[in-house]
C-alpha cells in the first residue's frame, strides 16, 4: 500500500470510478461527496466515507477535487473549517474541468494556507475512469507533478503540460477537438442513413484511416443506436465550450467552427432538454435541424 493518503471530493460519474482505482492501487482514500449515498458505496473498495470536507482532507497528502465547475471548487477550497484542517504541505489536484484563471485564482488561495497546487483535468468519460486510461493533462511545478505522478497513474496517463493553468488549456483544446468532431461524426451518420449504407459497416470500413477516431466508433454507434445514456454530459460540454471560446477571446481569436459547435449544444442543452444527455445526442439537434425524427428521440 503507498503510504500517501489521498481525499477525493466529488464521487459522481467519473470521481467514485476514480477513487475505486486509488483504492485498488493501494492508495489509503478518504472519499467526500455532498450527496453522501453517491461515496457509500466505495466503502467496499476499502475507501473512508467522510462526512464533510474538513474531515475528509484532514490528514490527507494530496487532495483530488473531481467537482463539476470552477465556481463550485471555489464554494467548496472557501469553507472555512476546510481551510483550518488543510495541512501545509498539502497538494491540491483540481481534476474538475474549469477555466484556466480560475486554477491559477484557486492556487494563488490555497497557496496563502502553505498548500501546493496541480491542475489536472482528464479526458476519456466514464470508460477511461472505468478502465483507467484517462487522458491527464498537468499543470503546475515539476516538483510537484513528480509527488502526485503515482497517483495519477492509478487513474490514467498522467502528462505535464506546463505551469498551472496549462492542464486546463489542454483541457480546453481537448473539449474543442471533441465537440467539433462529434458534430462532424453526426452529420456523416445521418448522411450514411438517409443514404441507405450501414453506418456500422462504414465505421469498420474507416478503421486505421485518416478519419478514424474514438469519436467516430464510439459516438457513432450510440448515433445509430440511440444511446444516449451519459458518459459525458452535453451540458458540460456546452460549459466547456464557452470556456474555451472564452479564453480564445482573451487571445483576440475567432474560432468560427467551435462557435457553430457551440451554438448548436446550446440548442440541444437550453432549447430540446438535452442537458442530461450525452454529449453524442448532439445528433438529436441535427436531426430536429432537418425536421427529422431519429425514431429513439428522448427529446421531448
Amino acid at each position: 500500500m503507498s503510504a500517501q493518503k489521498i481525499t477525493l471530493l466529488g464521487t459522481g460519474l467519473m470521481g467514485a470510478l476514480m477513487a475505486r482505482n486509488l483504492c485498488q492501487a493501494g492508495f489509503g482514500t478518504t472519499v467526500w461527496n455532498r450527496t453522501l449515498a453517491k461515496a457509500e458505496p466505495l466503502v467496499t473498495y476499502g475507501a473512508t466515507l467522510a462526512t464533510n470536507t474538513a474531515e475528509a482532507v484532514a490528514k490527507s497528502d494530496i487532495v483530488i477535487s473531481m467537482l463539476s465547475d470552477g465556481p463550485t471548487g471555489v464554494l467548496v477550497q472557501s469553507d472555512e473549517d476546510l481551510r483550518a484542517a488543510l495541512r501545509s504541505g498539502t497538494i491540491w489536484v483540481e481534476m474538475g474541468s474549469i477555466k484556466p484563471d480560475e486554477a491559477r485564482a484557486a492556487a494563488a488561495d490555497l497557496g496563502q494556507l502553505g498548500v501546493r497546487y496541480v491542475d489536472a483535468p482528464v479526458s476519456g468519460g466514464t470508460k477511461g475512469a472505468e478502465e483507467a486510461s484517462l487522458a491527464i493533462m498537468a499543470g503546475g511545478s515539476e516538483e510537484d507533478f513528480a509527488e502526485v505522478t503515482s497517483a495519477l497513474s492509478a487513474m490514467g496517463r498522467p502528462v505535464h503540460v506546463g505551469p498551472i493553468g496549462s492542464g486546463q488549456l489542454a483541457k480546453l483544446a481537448n473539449q474543442a477537438i471533441v465537440g467539433i468532431t462529434i458534430a462532424a461524426v453526426a452529420e456523416a451518420m445521418l448522411m450514411l442513413e438517409k443514404g441507405g449504407a450501414d453506418p456500422a459497416a462504414v465505421r469498420a470500413a474507416l478503421k486505421g484511416g485518416f478519419a478514424d477516431s474514438t469519436i467516430l466508433q464510439v459516438h457513432g454507434g450510440r448515433m445509430t443506436t440511440g444511446n444516449f445514456t451519459p458518459g459525458g454530459l452535453s451540458h458540460l460540454q456546452l460549459k466547456d465550450l464557452n470556456n474555451a471560446l472564452s479564453e480564445a477571446k482573451s487571445f483576440g481569436l475567432s474560432l468560427p467552427t467551435l462557435s457553430s459547435t457551440r451554438d448548436r449544444f446550446q440548442r440541444l442543452v437550453n432549447e430540446l432538454d438535452g442537458a442530461m444527455l450525452d454529449h453524442s445526442a448532439l445528433y438529436l439537434e441535427l436531426c430536429a435541424q432537418n425536421g427529422l425524427d431519429s425514431g429513439v428521440n428522448p427529446i421531448k
